[in-house]
């Protein structure tokens, strides 16, 4: 962590991604380079060998096919060693077969941690809460989510923010309410008298004029 500035101020959605170096599991690592070309889910844990953070990091790994497919890299993160990284990654293929192959940033100095307000000192001063960061291609913060310690994330959740991210790009649109892929989308709306007369005669799903929907 040479050279940055480290603050506990989070970023927030539409920043930049605070840049990074750090040493994980795969080598040393800069978030920028990890991050170019393809989306990024970063996510911290607050300690190796703990019960809820095992199910998490072996879900994200039994994901890596649905990640992959949708041009999604994975990166962990916890306050912990590297050679405690090694020893539960080890442990936890030993035990169950679950591989985490993705990298995790071994934070000891909790540099990281405090760049991206992984830690909130109200649940804990040494540990990182259950953060889940988003990143486009472009590098650029998309969605953020936090847990407490004693609650696991939702995968399901997490898979669908990023195919709504993702799909609201790629077509222009919003999501509604609970929105999962094959559901119609909310089309943007009209912002001159003429456009909403061309509205009326369209073949969109109207709620109103302000809200319609249509399938892609």
């Amino acid at each position: 962590m040479d050279n940055q500035t480290i603050s506990n101020v989070m970023p927030r959605i539409g920043d930049k991604a605070p840049d990074f170096e750090a040493v994980t599991t795969t080598g040393k690592l800069k978030f920028s380079d990890y991050n170019k070309g393809s989306w990024v889910v970063f996510f911290s844990h607050p300690a190796d060998f703990t019960p809820v953070c095992t199910t998490e990091m072996s879900g994200f790994a039994t994901e890596k096919e649905f990640f992959a497919a949708h041009n999604t890299k994975l990166m962990g993160l916890s306050i912990d060693s590297i050679h405690s990284h090694i020893a539960w990654v080890n442990a936890v293929h030993e035990k169950t077969g679950v591989l985490f192959e993705f990298p995790i940033v071994a934070d000891i100095d909790m540099s990281v941690s405090k760049l991206y307000g992984m830690l909130q000192p109200g649940e804990s001063e040494t540990a990182a809460v259950r953060a889940v960061f988003i990143m486009d291609p472009e590098g650029k913060v998309r969605l953020i989510m936090y847990y407490p310690l004693n609650v696991g994330r939702n995968m399901a959740e997490i898979k669908r923010t990023v195919l709504a991210l993702q799909t609201s790009d790629e077509n222009k649109c919003a999501m509604p309410l609970d929105w999962q892929p094959g559901d119609k989308v909310i089309v943007p709306a009209p912002k001159t008298v003429e456009a909403l007369a061309e509205r009326k005669k369209s073949d969109l799903e109207m709620v109103d004029w302000y809200l319609a929907k249509r399938s892609l």
